[in-house]
């Protein structure tokens, strides 16, 4: 056999072990039989993976109680103190994190504002974060397992590196190494909206779909894609950046540098722009949000509407695309923005409806998720869980 088809194989493995660990985890305690059926795999081929998973005490088998005259049924379930994880999240503004156990239960949550995004300032902020989190968990120096991170923009998760984000004004920044030296942790790195995708498999909206995307809103859009049960990050890890899909080549500039991507069209500053063109000094999206909303605001609620309604046509046309290339059964909309959604929503789904492609819209179900900040971090951390389990047994 050839090392790629011998490579392959390994890979598969690793891929297996990994979706069996995060449904026992999400669904345990579950037979075997069972776990089958959910991943639709023959019962010989759970067999045959689970023995590692055993062995090296990720998973335990019990009994559980017999069904009328049956014999007792083993039954999966996850150790959840083999270990501790942090994951972390690094914004423009602050950085959050957590401490899980290998249950990703939630066992700390912190988060530290940052005077700026520059490289050198948020990576110290998640160190010390990181040390404080831990510094509250019990013998956390014998079982911590790795360090999670997410990061907007185009990551290189191989590498550890963010190549380029527009929203931090990062350009090939090593994120994995000067932590890696701070906290004396393995750490794992990858696009902030990828944790939450693996944080909606697991714990949230898409539990029940193999294929989906969320997509954030805010001050930029994110989006993360699972497609046929796994996160789908592309050659370089750059798949997923809808907000800089180029819409209108004559359009506004965006903060990549170019015009018309959707970002500029249907994020915060596009919200902003509107108004203020409009003579309405609003500064911040709160106040965009609260004059919109606000009983008898007259002129100057008529045009906060406007400047919603015109920013989710924009996204709509967006999700259009996405759905016509990618014919999802989901999407989740997140991020700091999506609180909004009775602003820009309706605009979006019209869009959505009128540029998507045969059943494309009626095909994709829309789900509002307006996560905290924590779900992010807490992502990361089941990031750190998944890839140790595929490499600790492989």
């Amino acid at each position: 056999m050839s090392p790629s088809k011998i490579r392959f194989s390994e890979l598969v493995g690793e891929q297996t072990r990994a979706e069996i660990f995060a449904t026992v985890l999400t669904a345990g305690p579950i037979s075997r039989t069972q776990l089958a059926q959910r991943l639709g795999l023959v019962p010989s081929s759970v067999t045959r993976m689970l023995p590692p998973l055993l062995e090296h005490d990720y998973l335990r088998e019990s009994d559980a109680a017999p069904q009328g005259r049956g014999r007792p049924q083993k039954m999966l379930h996850v150790n959840p103190d083999k270990h501790i994880v942090v994951g972390t999240k690094i914004g423009p503004a602050q950085v959050s994190g957590v401490v899980t156990d290998m249950a990703a239960n939630v066992l700390a949550r912190a988060e530290e504002p940052i005077a700026d995004c520059r490289p050198e300032t948020a990576l110290s902020a998640a160190a010390a974060l990181t040390s404080r989190l831990l510094s509250e968990a019990p013998e956390a120096a014998d079982r911590v397992l790795g360090l999670g991170v997410g990061v907007s923009g185009h990551v290189d998760s191989g590498a550890g590196i963010c190549r380029y984000s527009a929203l931090l004004d990062w350009d090939k920044v090593d994120v994995a190494g000067p932590l890696r030296e701070a906290t004396g942790l393995p750490v794992v790195v990858n696009n902030d909206v990828n944790t939450l995708v693996v944080a909606e498999r697991w714990f949230g909206q898409g539990r029940d779909v193999d294929s989906f995307a969320v997509v954030t809103v805010g001050p930029g859009i994110g989006c993360g894609l699972l497609l046929d049960g796994a996160l789908f990050s592309g050659a370089t890890g750059l798949a997923g950046e809808l907000g800089h899909l180029p819409l209108d080549p004559a359009g506004p500039m965006c903060s990549c540098g170019r015009r018309g991507c959707l970002e500029a069209l249907a994020g915060d500053r596009a919200v902003l722009r509107h108004l203020q063109d409009a003579g309405i000094p609003c500064t911040t999206i709160s106040e965009a949000i609260d004059l919109a909303r606000s009983p008898g605001g007259g002129s100057a609620q008529t045009v906060a509407r406007s400047a919603f309604a015109e920013a989710g046509a924009a996204l709509g046309r967006g999700l259009a695309g996405m759905c016509n290339l990618l014919n999802l059964q989901k999407i989740i909309i997140a991020g700091e923005g999506a609180v909004a959604h009775d602003l820009f929503g309706p605009a979006a789904s019209q869009a959505l409806e009128a540029h998507a492609f045969s059943t494309a819209a009626r095909d994709c179900d829309i789900h509002v998720d307006p996560v905290r900040h924590d779900l992010w971090a807490r992502g990361a951390a089941c990031l750190v869980i998944r890839d140790a389990v595929g490499a600790a047994i492989s």
